[in-house]
Order: C-alpha cells, then sequence, then structure tokens
C-alpha cells in the first residue's frame, strides 16, 4: 500500500455531503476523491502558472490563438464547443 501523509481537514457540511455523494457515485472514498480533485487542481495551477509565463517572454496570446487552443482541449477531451465561457 503506498505511503499516505494524514491530514485533519474540515468543510462545511454541505460541502463534506457534496464529497461524500460524489465518491460514493465514483466508486471511491472520501480520500480518494479529494486526492483526484487535488491532483486536478495542482495541474491547473501549473498550466495557468506556465501560460502566464509565457505569455510574460511573448505577449499575449491573441483572441485566434485562444480559440484554436480551446478547440484543441475540447478535441482532445471528446467535447463539443463550450458555452459561456468566462474571458481569460
Amino acid at each position: 500500500m503506498p505511503i499516505r501523509a494524514k491530514r485533519s481537514v474540515s468543510f462545511p457540511p454541505a460541502v463534506a455531503r457534496r464529497i461524500e455523494e460524489e465518491a460514493a457515485r465514483d466508486g471511491k472514498t472520501f480520500s480518494g476523491w479529494l486526492t483526484e480533485a487535488a491532483e486536478r487542481q495542482l495541474k491547473l495551477d501549473a498550466g495557468r502558472r506556465a501560460l502566464a509565463d509565457w505569455e510574460r517572454e511573448n505577449g499575449p496570446l491573441t483572441a485566434e490563438e485562444r480559440a484554436e487552443a480551446r478547440g484543441k482541449i475540447d478535441a482532445a477531451f471528446g467535447r463539443s464547443a463550450r458555452r459561456g465561457r468566462r474571458s481569460a
């Protein structure tokens, strides 16, 4: 069994219930669901930092470049074009 670092965390009751529900729906433990959520967030944060670094060195992406990137991401994840995106 992998080594784990134990932590004590607190959540508002409604958030804890939603995590329990989602974990059960996904066939995961509460801790397993949180681990996956944290890993996903860490990857997103790293990607945002990398993009910000790139833009600092090369200038901001154009609207066309952003649209092309969104299309590639949607295709990679098998999604149709998303609606209601927040502007970056």
